[in-house]
């Protein structure tokens, strides 16, 4: 069975980008971005489709089934989008499939714009499921990997950090730091007049 990867484009050069994909052999692209646009041009949906074609990696974008900005008003809680209610939804439930479906045959990796994975939705939310038919791998920027199971164990050390509570079973820990860390990052909607988008990294830009 292949691992499923998971890669965030960051403020990346193309080239960068690309070797990060061939240093893990990855064959598909699957964009996880609710909007598949960027400041960064290169990673705009149509230039990178083409980019990543003429290096022979598929792309495929399923940020509608498994984007965190979501269209569905019960995805929401006031102006929040709601993990939660997002995983819920028959349209993720379907992207999950996909991922299932396409892991035993693909080396596939989830694109989305943050740098760390704690940061970002494909994370906090996709592998949050898709740890249960995948072993997940995150590419981090230097292209070292780090196991679903240690990035875990950041968020449970940066939410709980005197370790394991007596009265609280270690499951009950981690989902609360899902929670936690899910309100911290999961979109907000903006005024009309914003042209904040989400999707963008945050921490990483120049």
């Amino acid at each position: 069975m292949n691992p499923l990867f998971t890669i965030g484009h960051s403020n990346h050069e193309f080239p960068v980008f690309l070797h990060l994909l061939n240093q893990h052999e990855i064959e598909v692209l699957a964009d996880v971005r609710s909007r598949p646009f960027s400041r960064f041009p290169w990673f705009s949906r149509p230039a990178l489709e083409k980019e990543l074609k003429a290096n022979g990696i598929r792309y495929v974008f399923i940020g509608a089934e498994l984007g965190a900005r979501r269209d569905e008003r019960e995805c929401y809680i006031g102006p929040r989008a709601d993990y939660g209610r997002i995983s819920l939804t028959s349209a993720y439930q379907n992207g999950l499939e996909r991922l299932r479906d396409g892991v035993p045959n693909y080396r596939i990796a989830l694109m989305c714009a943050e740098r760390d994975p704690l940061d970002c939705h494909r994370t906090i939310l996709v592998c949050r499921h898709a740890k249960e038919f995948a072993h997940v791998l995150h590419i981090h920027a230097d292209g070292h990997l780090e196991t679903h199971a240690e990035v875990e164990t950041r968020m449970l050390s940066r939410y709980h950090p005197n370790g394991p509570d007596l009265f609280r079973s270690q499951i009950d820990l981690l989902n609360e730091a899902y929670q936690r860390r899910g309100e911290e990052i999961n979109y907000v909607e903006q005024p009309q007049t914003s042209s904040t988008v989400r999707d963008e990294p945050q921490s990483d830009e120049p």
